[in-house]
């Protein structure tokens, strides 16, 4: 039988060990996942982001477990090859360790995804295990935790070194496969990548990571609100979307589309 080219949450943890640098993107819905497939990235993330970049809300707090299965859905059933992370939305891997299995068993059981991830490090610690230990492969999310804002006081750049670090060793001796590191000075994260060995995956933590996320939109330049500094667009899909609008409105307005080319005889 020939070897599956279908990443693996064994096969991206030992990227780290290949000297690998890692690719991750999210993505919410069957053709953007099709297409980031195809550009070989390597894990994809269906992020509660989706609250705020795909339903506008103001946090990742509203999103519902059955919204993130909808999209996750959507997203493993594009996905031949990369590995899909779907996020445990807030407040479902807080209930307990017998409700975090449940309610990810629904995620891996109503998807194609492969693996969930959750916020959380030390406080975490006994839901990674007990979700590893039910054939979950769980990946960790220190730093910033966007669920935990409101405790947080904000979206804000975490400095505390010794709690990152605990944080980060906590979520690794429970089984988890990687963990990203959110919103952290790069000499920490470059500092927790070297102690790991597990992958750490950046945003907003430096180049010192195993591997990178971002937001797509974000990356698409197709955002309409505010974007964080540690974001790079690599391109202008906003500016497009809008000039493209704008010249079928035109061309509609001055009986230029549809023409003949547009037209059945």
């Amino acid at each position: 039988m020939p070897a599956s080219k279908q990443m693996t949450a064994p096969k991206f943890a030992a990227l780290k060990q290949a000297g690998r640098k890692i690719t991750m993107l999210t993505a919410y819905d069957y053709p953007t996942a099709k297409l980031l497939d195809r550009a070989g990235i390597e894990g994809i993330l269906v992020g509660d982001s989706l609250s705020m970049v795909v339903q506008g809300r103001e946090n990742t707090l509203s999103v519902t477990l059955d919204e993130m299965i909808y999209h996750a859905e959507m997203v493993g059933r594009a996905v031949e090859q990369a590995l899909v992370v779907v996020d445990m939305p807030f407040p479902t891997n807080l209930l307990g360790p017998y409700q975090a299995i449940e309610n990810a068993s629904r995620i891996l059981k109503e998807t194609r995804c492969q693996a969930v991830k959750l916020e959380g490090g030390a406080d975490q610690a006994g839901i990674i295990a007990a979700l590893v230990q039910a054939g979950i492969p769980v990946m960790a999310h220190c730093g910033l935790r966007p669920q935990a804002i409101h405790t947080l006081g904000g979206y804000k750049v975490q400095r505390d070194a010794e709690r990152l670090r605990t944080d980060s060793m906590a979520a690794q001796a429970a089984g988890a496969f990687a963990v990203v590191l959110e919103c952290i000075p790069a000499e920490i994260a470059r500092d927790i990548t070297a102690t790991l060995s597990i992958p750490t995956i950046g945003i907003g933590a430096g180049e010192g990571c195993d591997g990178q996320i971002l937001v797509v939109n974000d990356l698409l330049g197709m955002s309409t609100d505010y974007v964080p500094s540690f974001v790079k667009a690599y391109a202008d899909l906003a500016g497009t979307i809008v000039d493209a609008a704008t010249r079928f409105r035109d061309e509609v307005r001055g009986g230029k589309f549809p023409g003949p080319d547009q037209s059945f005889k």
